[in-house]
Protein backbone atom coordinates (compact mmCIF):
# COMPACT_ATOMS: atom_id res chain seq x y z
CA UNK A 1 0.00 0.00 0.00
CA UNK A 2 1.54 3.34 -1.01
CA UNK A 3 1.52 6.31 1.28
CA UNK A 4 0.29 9.55 -0.25
CA UNK A 5 1.62 12.86 0.98
CA UNK A 6 -1.04 15.16 2.29
CA UNK A 7 -0.66 18.88 1.94
CA UNK A 8 -1.64 20.92 4.95
CA UNK A 9 -2.05 24.68 4.94
CA UNK A 10 -0.60 26.19 8.09
CA UNK A 11 -1.84 29.50 9.45
CA UNK A 12 0.95 31.49 11.09
CA UNK A 13 0.69 33.45 14.34
CA UNK A 14 -0.18 36.59 12.39
CA UNK A 15 -3.13 34.86 10.71
CA UNK A 16 -1.32 34.59 7.39
CA UNK A 17 -1.37 31.25 5.54
CA UNK A 18 2.11 29.83 5.18
CA UNK A 19 3.60 26.88 3.34
CA UNK A 20 6.15 24.64 4.98
CA UNK A 21 9.09 23.47 2.88
CA UNK A 22 10.77 20.08 3.32
CA UNK A 23 13.45 21.63 5.54
CA UNK A 24 10.74 23.05 7.83
CA UNK A 25 11.06 26.64 6.57
CA UNK A 26 7.75 28.51 6.38
CA UNK A 27 6.82 30.34 3.18
CA UNK A 28 3.94 32.70 2.63
CA UNK A 29 1.34 31.78 0.03
CA UNK A 30 2.24 34.99 -1.78
CA UNK A 31 5.85 33.77 -2.04
CA UNK A 32 4.72 30.56 -3.76
CA UNK A 33 3.87 32.47 -6.94
CA UNK A 34 7.23 33.54 -8.25
CA UNK A 35 5.91 35.33 -11.35
CA UNK A 36 2.42 36.64 -10.47
CA UNK A 37 2.07 38.74 -13.63
CA UNK A 38 2.73 35.72 -15.83
CA UNK A 39 0.35 33.52 -13.85
CA UNK A 40 -2.38 36.18 -14.11
CA UNK A 41 -1.92 36.53 -17.88
CA UNK A 42 -2.08 32.79 -18.42
CA UNK A 43 -5.10 32.53 -16.14
CA UNK A 44 -6.94 35.19 -18.15
CA UNK A 45 -6.07 33.43 -21.39
CA UNK A 46 -7.27 30.06 -20.09
CA UNK A 47 -10.55 31.58 -18.88
CA UNK A 48 -11.14 33.08 -22.34
CA UNK A 49 -10.33 29.77 -24.01
CA UNK A 50 -12.85 28.04 -21.77
CA UNK A 51 -15.51 30.54 -22.86
CA UNK A 52 -14.66 29.85 -26.51
CA UNK A 53 -14.86 26.09 -26.01
CA UNK A 54 -18.28 26.48 -24.36
CA UNK A 55 -19.70 28.70 -27.08
CA UNK A 56 -18.91 26.82 -30.26
CA UNK A 57 -18.39 23.24 -31.40
CA UNK A 58 -14.80 22.50 -32.34
CA UNK A 59 -13.50 20.48 -35.26
CA UNK A 60 -10.65 17.99 -34.86
CA UNK A 61 -7.93 20.48 -35.81
CA UNK A 62 -9.15 23.08 -33.31
CA UNK A 63 -9.43 20.45 -30.55
CA UNK A 64 -5.85 19.37 -31.23
CA UNK A 65 -4.71 22.98 -31.16
CA UNK A 66 -6.55 23.63 -27.91
CA UNK A 67 -4.94 20.52 -26.41
CA UNK A 68 -1.51 21.90 -27.34
CA UNK A 69 -2.37 25.32 -25.86
CA UNK A 70 -3.60 23.66 -22.66
CA UNK A 71 -0.39 21.65 -22.27
CA UNK A 72 1.80 24.68 -23.07
CA UNK A 73 -0.17 26.79 -20.59
CA UNK A 74 0.49 24.30 -17.80
CA UNK A 75 4.21 24.27 -18.61
CA UNK A 76 4.29 28.09 -18.60
CA UNK A 77 2.38 28.20 -15.31
CA UNK A 78 4.90 25.82 -13.78
CA UNK A 79 7.68 28.30 -14.62
CA UNK A 80 5.93 30.96 -12.54
CA UNK A 81 5.14 28.81 -9.49
CA UNK A 82 7.11 27.49 -6.55
CA UNK A 83 7.82 23.73 -6.52
CA UNK A 84 5.04 23.07 -3.98
CA UNK A 85 2.40 24.50 -6.30
CA UNK A 86 3.92 22.83 -9.38
CA UNK A 87 3.56 19.45 -7.64
CA UNK A 88 -0.05 20.22 -6.75
CA UNK A 89 -0.85 21.31 -10.31
CA UNK A 90 0.75 18.17 -11.75
CA UNK A 91 -1.25 15.95 -9.39
CA UNK A 92 -4.52 17.63 -10.33
CA UNK A 93 -4.17 18.12 -14.09
CA UNK A 94 -4.38 14.89 -15.98
CA UNK A 95 -2.49 14.90 -19.27
CA UNK A 96 -4.23 14.18 -22.54
CA UNK A 97 -3.14 11.07 -24.43
CA UNK A 98 -0.58 11.93 -27.07
CA UNK A 99 -2.19 10.23 -30.05
CA UNK A 100 -5.89 10.79 -29.41
CA UNK A 101 -7.78 13.98 -30.14
CA UNK A 102 -9.73 15.05 -27.05
CA UNK A 103 -13.46 15.59 -27.32
CA UNK A 104 -15.14 18.95 -26.72
CA UNK A 105 -16.25 17.68 -23.30
CA UNK A 106 -12.73 16.57 -22.32
CA UNK A 107 -11.36 19.97 -23.27
CA UNK A 108 -14.08 21.79 -21.35
CA UNK A 109 -13.44 19.71 -18.26
CA UNK A 110 -9.66 20.19 -18.45
CA UNK A 111 -9.98 23.93 -19.02
CA UNK A 112 -12.60 24.35 -16.28
CA UNK A 113 -10.43 22.39 -13.86
CA UNK A 114 -7.44 24.60 -14.60
CA UNK A 115 -9.50 27.80 -14.34
CA UNK A 116 -10.92 26.61 -11.02
CA UNK A 117 -7.45 25.79 -9.68
CA UNK A 118 -6.13 29.19 -10.71
CA UNK A 119 -9.11 30.98 -9.14
CA UNK A 120 -8.45 29.07 -5.93
CA UNK A 121 -4.82 30.14 -6.08
CA UNK A 122 -5.78 33.77 -6.63
CA UNK A 123 -8.29 33.67 -3.76
CA UNK A 124 -5.58 32.18 -1.54
CA UNK A 125 -3.22 34.99 -2.44
CA UNK A 126 -5.91 37.61 -1.82
CA UNK A 127 -6.70 36.04 1.54
CA UNK A 128 -3.03 36.01 2.49
CA UNK A 129 -2.62 39.65 1.53
CA UNK A 130 -5.77 40.60 3.45
CA UNK A 131 -4.57 38.70 6.53
CA UNK A 132 -1.20 40.42 6.23
CA UNK A 133 -2.88 43.83 6.05
CA UNK A 134 -5.10 43.05 9.04
CA UNK A 135 -2.10 41.86 11.07
CA UNK A 136 -0.20 45.04 10.17
CA UNK A 137 -3.21 47.19 11.09
CA UNK A 138 -3.60 45.40 14.44
CA UNK A 139 0.10 45.84 15.15
CA UNK A 140 -0.13 49.54 14.27
CA UNK A 141 -3.11 49.96 16.59
CA UNK A 142 -1.21 48.27 19.43
CA UNK A 143 1.72 50.62 18.93
CA UNK A 144 -0.59 53.63 18.77
CA UNK A 145 -2.37 52.67 21.99
CA UNK A 146 0.93 52.05 23.79
CA UNK A 147 2.20 55.58 23.10
CA UNK A 148 1.64 58.37 25.60
CA UNK A 149 -1.37 60.59 24.86
CA UNK A 150 -0.68 63.07 22.04
CA UNK A 151 2.21 61.14 20.48
CA UNK A 152 1.83 59.21 17.25
CA UNK A 153 4.26 57.23 15.12
CA UNK A 154 5.90 59.24 12.33
CA UNK A 155 3.93 57.36 9.67
CA UNK A 156 0.65 58.39 11.30
CA UNK A 157 1.46 62.08 11.45
CA UNK A 158 0.05 63.67 8.35
CA UNK A 159 1.20 67.14 7.54
CA UNK A 160 -1.56 69.60 6.72
CA UNK A 161 -0.72 71.19 3.37
CA UNK A 162 -2.58 74.30 4.53
CA UNK A 163 -0.60 74.57 7.79
CA UNK A 164 1.16 77.87 8.21
CA UNK A 165 -0.94 79.58 5.55
CA UNK A 166 -3.29 82.36 6.65
CA UNK A 167 -7.00 81.59 6.53
CA UNK A 168 -9.44 83.93 4.78
CA UNK A 169 -10.52 86.61 7.20
CA UNK A 170 -7.16 86.60 9.03
CA UNK A 171 -5.40 89.94 9.08
CA UNK A 172 -2.46 88.59 7.05
CA UNK A 173 -4.59 86.82 4.43
CA UNK A 174 -4.64 87.71 0.77
CA UNK A 175 -7.94 88.37 -0.93
CA UNK A 176 -8.42 87.90 -4.60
Amino acid sequence: MSQEQQQVVVIGPDGQPVGVTEDGEQRSVTELVEQPDKVMRIGSMIRQLLEEVKSAPLDEASRNRLKEIHQASIKELEDGLAPELVEELERLSLPFTEDATPSDAELRIAQAQLVGWLEGLFHGIQTAIYAQQMAARAQFEQIRRALPQGMAPAEAQVEDPQAGQPKPGDSGGMYL
